[in-house]
């Protein structure tokens, strides 16, 4: 298909080939150096000798160039090339033997003269190179061609030791036009010399101008159902396709494919169709879609004729269906047709309806841009109305929600009407004395990057709003108002504002004040009015939703200035949704204490590949990753034969991608197959050739049935040599009639998992088979340990060069007792990424993608080559760049709104030195990922000398040597488990730490400073909106055992009035409370509706991204839930465990009632974030960081939930015995045994927490005695958690997967 579609694209630029002489390599001949004087203008010239038409390349007339007068603050410099040409590059200079030249420059160009568009290259951004001296000529080629007319060239930055001055030259050529007018009640039709035509292969090529947002391009339908439309709708290209697809001829409501946007700009738009079969390719400009049409058919029939411009309704002249285009269309061909040379030469073939014109018309909507969201304004005279009060019409387009749009003082004083745009609506405020206020809105969305006419009326005591064509509103008044002063559009003057809306960011033309048209030529000659901050006769909008460079599915929403991506329901976070919330494999959530059950992994990370749901078996020594299919209960089989066989597709719960990356991924996979079988072989004892054989994840045929050996065709017992008859290599093939089971585990990975199984041998008397395939089943994680030693400066390892154009995220772990090494580096002509140890407690990410070196630093307060591992992210996008080290403070840096958004690597990605040679890494680097993919350092370090594979030491081994975000530290004889940020205790930090509460037992961790992201900024992107990518995140875990309800069991509170509070109710279920935004209400989930308070241990996991929040309860399956706002808890203050006496008063009644009755119970293993703070209330208990109320006794809430159990089946069992035996009591005497056992066991509860209190004590003083030995054993428990966070020991992100 591939090949068609090339062939496609083939014969589209043969037919296209007289349309235009752009397609000749040579359309780069030199434009202006033979234009006349009179084809330069200029802002304004310093003198004479600086004029305009001196800035001819290489030429030194008059004064060597030109320059505009200093007090000049727009200066520009245009060039009329007399005809519409093709322009492919451009050049500067500077004024000859000067200190003048322009150092970077804006290019715009008209058709006209008068409607001006800004170059953009193809990563949007609009700035050119210029000069760094006066003589030298820069040459900056163009993207994308362009043809027009006009060039305007700004200066942005100039010599500072000197002016501006310029010279400059355009290349490209002429080309052939074949121009139509269309005025939106017109069209051409192109009939075709049979009834139908009927093509399975078609190419429609043109350029167009529109000015309006809707209008029908192009039309044809046949009687089969078959039709085509292309259409503007809303600014945007609409394609509808149908090739014989009834459901879509006869649905409601047709599908339609949409590119490009902003299309009613009145300038020039290229579109291509191409077409073959149901290959479809859709361009605009330079964004293309690829799509395959639906239904069965591949021929477009399109009866009697095409239709460009409109939809003429048969038999009635001059009607259209729908909305017509009006516009100018050029160089419009059909399958090689030149349809407007045809109709221009008045061939019989084409028939014209209503007026179409071969001359394109100048339109005379010239527009202003309001550049800033602070200054920007135009102010203008109110103009005499002959009937009293004012009117006031205009049309604006924007992104922003929110901006100021008119202003004006009113007679009589002290009054002022104020219309704004406030969240996405129109709002007209009339300011009356005091704080009175009137005030009505109207229309919708207003901020969707479309025109809307506004239309304001005093008249009749009212003050009417009208939008568009909806019904107006009104303001009622109660005298005639005058308007006083000057009108402010847009802003208004530093001394006239009185009011806090942002200015207005966008567009506006057609201004009328008293009906009178406002002439904005005569404002920007300073003859009308005042302004700020305004762009004349352009409309500098642009959509930074296209292309949408939000990942993985993000919904992507703009202002002017930025766009932000809505990652909810994604899987993912971040600025550009690029990265997962999940973590890679089971092996991952083992290392951060989780326990059996299901999981969603992402095994690519921040690749393509989406999450997939797994179970994680973590009972045995080895996780298990287990992905089941549609196929789990046996199946029986009867009556199939080879030519006829039983076929069963097995359908995965991941898909065909998401396996090989798992199963790749894993050290060791295997997959269970069960054959029983009654007169039913498995392969054919006469010549060995197989009955019944399974498909690998490749669609291979495979007939082995156990083991890792592919090539050899036998099943489990032959390899094991015990078949029931040894003449076989199968139990089934001795094809007996008694009941036989041939039972293999496949473990060969690049087969697996079996995708298909076929059964070929039970159409015999008496044949029948039973098969099982069990899930595919995988163990260990091969990148978590991947490392590599580097012990010469001068070695590296070297890859493919590094795939990050506009996002790229590079992880990893290092140890290393050197000062300082380069760990990874890639370069390209100009741009680099590079992440580097610059200093023994520095790390540094640098970059640049043409917008300047960016570094980033984080700065350790303890060395970093202390030998022990250390864990680094580096992170870049279109949005941000951001550097993690350990737990360290994150830094992100925000990236300019209009700088270059690509990174342009070219060399092999160096990891552990530098290309140089030089500054290489001395050390160990292990897990490298980027962007997902894995990189294999041990197999790559095998082949290059002066680097080994694996890494020394013995916290470098695939084994949990330290559980539940341990930390492996290692040590001269042996390592240690750091446990100060896990939430366990003991020796590898597996040992719960759990209290058991009273009723007034509480503990409070306060925390010394809020846990905030810590940002340097550039001033240069201090415009940007730093909503773009919310960072909120919270994990929480604990475990509890209560038969209280309701019952509190954690909050945590800020200084700002937030608070999460996780309850029990009334009724024993569960509920989490966030109350993020102190003006609304708060969040309220109940994941369980069950009873948690029955005396049994659950576990409790809550995590939160941005408005995400994932809840899991004991082994259940995550729960995923929306919160109403993605804001981040300011200014933490402090977290309670049990009853709150303080702060509760901005609480729900609900949560203040569980405060009031506190908590019951043990509660086992509470982390928040880093913090485990019953552990901290254990061992620091002098701290001023935690506070103790009531009684608090070290328990097992494991045993104490089991002992409670047993104890409560021991007395149903007891009862119901008695109540077989003595059916005859009384009530009295039931409630004596009631009461007898209920005090048996409070009693065996309370000397249970005794003894275990006792032991922990005795176990305490033990450890204490055995430390203080000389340090001779080598493992050693740390049960004092460090209380600041500057002081603590360096957590490390992705080794403990924090």
């Amino acid at each position: 298909m591939v090949f068609l579609l090339h062939m496609v694209t083939l014969y589209t630029l043969s037919v296209l080939r007289g349309a235009s002489a752009a397609t000749h390599y040579n359309c780069n001949g030199p434009l202006v150096s033979t234009l006349l004087h009179s084809s330069f203008q200029s802002s304004s010239q310093s003198s004479v000798s600086y004029a305009a038409y001196n800035a001819k390349l290489n030429r030194r007339d008059g004064a060597g160039g030109w320059s505009p007068m200093v007090t000049d603050q727009e200066p520009w410099l245009q060039v009329d090339l007399k005809e519409q040409m093709e322009v492919t590059a451009v050049a500067t200079q500077g004024r000859y033997d000067s200190w003048d030249w322009v150092s970077s420059y804006l290019l715009l160009y008209s058709d006209t003269g008068r409607v001006w568009k800004q170059y953009r290259h193809e990563d949007g951004v609009g700035r050119f190179v210029g000069n760094t001296n006066s003589e030298a000529v820069v040459q900056n080629k163009l993207s994308h061609p362009v043809r027009t007319r006009f060039l305007r060239f700004v200066p942005r930055d100039w010599n500072p030791s000197g002016w501006m001055g310029l010279r400059v030259e355009v290349y490209g050529c002429s080309y052939k036009s074949y121009v139509a007018d269309f005025d939106g009640r017109s069209a051409l039709l192109y009939r075709f010399n049979q009834k139908s035509m009927s093509t399975v292969k078609d190419v429609i090529s043109l350029r167009f101008k529109s000015h309006q947002a809707e209008g029908v391009l192009l039309h044809g339908e046949g009687q089969r159902g078959d039709y085509i439309t292309l259409e503007l709708h809303r600014g945007r290209l609409d394609l509808y396709l149908n090739l014989d697809d009834n459901r879509l001829r006869f649905s409601s409501g047709r599908v339609a494919v949409t590119v490009g946007s902003l299309l009613d700009d009145q300038h020039w738009h290229s579109v291509q169709m191409e077409r073959f079969n149901r290959q479809v390719n859709l361009t605009v400009d330079s964004h293309t879609q690829h799509f395959q049409t639906k239904g069965e058919g591949h021929s477009l029939e399109v009866d009697y004729e095409l239709s460009f411009g409109g939809i003429p309704l048969p038999g009635k002249p001059g009607t259209f269906l729908r909305k017509n285009f009006h516009g100018c269309m050029e160089n419009l061909y059909y399958n090689g047709i030149n349809i407007i040379d045809l109709a221009k030469r008045r061939k019989p073939q084409i028939h014209s309806v209503g007026n179409v014109t071969f001359s394109c018309s100048q339109p005379q909507l010239v527009a202003c841009t309001f550049v800033s969201s602070g200054s920007s304004f135009l102010s203008l005279p109110s103009a005499a109305s002959a009937t009293g009060g004012f009117s006031v019409r205009f049309q604006f387009r924007t992104w922003n929600p929110d901006g100021l749009l008119l202003s004006v003082q009113l007679n009589p004083e002290p009054q002022r009407l104020e219309l704004q745009i406030s969240n996405s609506r129109l709002y007209l405020t009339l300011h009356n004395s005091g704080r009175q206020k009137s005030e009505v809105s109207a229309g919708h969305r207003v901020n969707d990057g479309l025109w809307h006419s506004v239309s304001l009326d005093t008249r009749n005591l009212q003050i009417t709003l009208t939008v568009d064509n909806e019904p107006s509103s009104a303001i009622e008044l109660w005298e005639q108002l005058e308007s006083k002063g000057s009108f402010y559009f847009g802003g208004c003057s530093a001394m006239n504002c009185q009011q806090q809306t942002p200015a207005f960011q966008g567009c506006m033309r057609l201004l009328f004040i008293n009906r009178q048209p406002m002439n904005l030529n005569h404002v920007q000659q300073g003859l009308l009015g005042n302004y700020n901050e305004l762009q004349f006769d352009t409309c500098n909008i642009r959509d930074r939703c296209l292309p949408n460079l939000c990942e993985h599915g993000g919904r992507c929403s703009q202002t002017w200035s930025t766009f932000t991506c809505d990652c909810s329901g994604t899987g993912y976070s971040g600025a550009t949704c690029h990265n997962s919330i999940y973590e890679s494999s089971c092996e991952a959530y083992k290392l951060i204490g989780s326990s059996s059950g299901f999981f969603s992994i992402d095994p690519d990370g921040s690749g393509p590949l989406g999450p997939t749901q797994v179970y994680c078996n973590m009972t045995e020594e080895k996780v298990w990753t287990v992905l089941a299919h549609n196929s789990t209960a046996p199946v029986t089989v009867q009556g199939s034969s080879p030519h006829k066989p039983h076929v069963m597709k097995l359908n995965y719960s991941a898909s065909a991608e998401q396996l090989h990356a798992i199963v790749s991924g894993s050290e060791q996979c295997q997959q269970e197959v069960v054959y029983n079988c009654k007169k039913s072989r498995l392969f054919n004892t006469k010549d060995g050739s197989p009955l019944s054989w399974w498909l690998d994840r490749e669609g291979e045929r495979r007939s082995y049935w156990g083991g890792f050996l592919p090539g050899v065709q036998q099943c489990s017992c032959s390899l094991e040599e015990n078949c029931i008859d040894m003449n076989y290599f199968c139990n089934c093939d001795a094809d007996a009639d008694s009941w036989a089971n041939d039972t293999g585990v496949l473990s060969y990975k690049d087969h697996l998992p079996v995708s298909q199984i076929v059964i070929g041998d039970t159409n015999r008397t008496g044949s029948q088979a039973v098969y099982h395939v069990g899930p595919l089943r995988c163990y260990g994680d091969k990148s978590i340990w991947n490392a590599a030693s580097f012990y010469q400066e001068s070695s590296y390892l070297y890859f493919p060069t590094l795939q990050a154009e506009l996002a790229s995220d590079i992880s990893f772990y290092f140890k290393t007792s050197a000062p300082s090494g380069v760990f990874l580096e890639n370069l390209g002509l100009k741009d680099f990424i590079r992440v580097e140890l610059s200093s023994p407690s520095v790390v540094t990410f640098s970059f640049d993608v043409g917008n300047g070196p960016v570094v980033l630093s984080v700065k350790s307060h303890l060395p970093l080559n202390d030998r022990q591992w250390h864990y680094v992210r580096a992170e870049r996008n279109v949005k941000e760049a951001s550097l993690q080290v350990d737990q360290l403070p994150l830094r992100f840096l925000e990236a300019p709104a209009d700088g270059h958004p690509r990174l342009r690597l070219s060399s092999q990605l160096f990891v552990g030195g530098t290309a140089s040679q030089q500054r290489g890494f001395l050390g160990c680097i292990r897990t490298l990922t980027i962007n997902g993919v894995s990189f294999d350092l041990e197999e790559r370090a095998r082949m290059t000398p002066g680097v080994s594979s694996g890494c020394p030491g013995y916290c470098s081994g695939s084994s949990s040597l330290c559980h539940n975000r341990g930390r492996c530290i290692e040590k001269s004889n042996g390592y240690v488990c750091d446990c100060s940020q896990s939430a366990y205790g003991g020796t590898t930090c597996n040992q719960e730490v759990s209290v058991s509460f009273d009723m007034e037992s509480s503990v409070t961790y306060t925390f010394q400073e809020p846990f905030s992201v810590m940002q340097n900024r550039s001033s240069q992107a201090s415009s940007v909106s730093t909503e773009s990518s919310s960072r909120a995140r919270e994990d929480i875990a604990f475990s509890f055992v209560t038969s209280q309800r309701p019952a509190m069991l954690l909050t945590v509170s800020t200084f700002s009035q937030q608070y999460i509070a996780v309850i029990l109710a009334k009724n024993g279920s569960l509920q989490i409370w966030y109350h993020l935004q102190t003006d609304r209400s708060p969040d309220v989930f109940s994941p369980a509706l069950n009873n948690l308070a029955d005396g049994r241990l659950h576990r409790i996991r809550i995590h939160r991204v941005g408005k995400n929040l994932y809840v899991q309860i004991d082994q259940d399956i995550h729960t995923k839930y929306t919160l109403s706002s993605d804001a981040e808890l300011i200014l933490i203050r402090s977290l309670t465990l049990g009853k709150v006496t303080t702060g509760r008063e901005n609480f729900n009644e609900k949560v203040v009632q569980a405060a009031s009755k506190g908590f019951i119970g043990c509660l086992s293993s509470v982390q928040f974030n880093h913090v485990a703070p019953l552990k901290a209330a254990l061992t620091n208990r002098g701290s001023s960081l935690v506070t103790i109320r009531g009684p608090l006794v070290q328990s097992n809430c494991g045993a104490l939930a089991e002992s409670t159990s047993h104890t409560l089946q021991d007395q149903t069992v007891t009862a119901n015995k008695d109540k077989e035996q003595h059916s005859g009591s009384t009530q009295n005497d039931l409630a004596v045994i009631a009461g007898v056992v209920t005090a048996v066991v409070f009693i065996a509860v309370c000397a249970l927490a005794v003894i275990s209190r006792l032991l922990y004590q005795q176990r305490r003083a033990q450890r204490s005695s055995s430390i203080k030995e000389d340090n001779r054993h080598s493992m050693y428990t740390d049960y004092r958690t460090e209380m600041h966070l500057h002081n603590s020991v360096r957590d490390n992100m992705k080794e403990y997967y924090i």
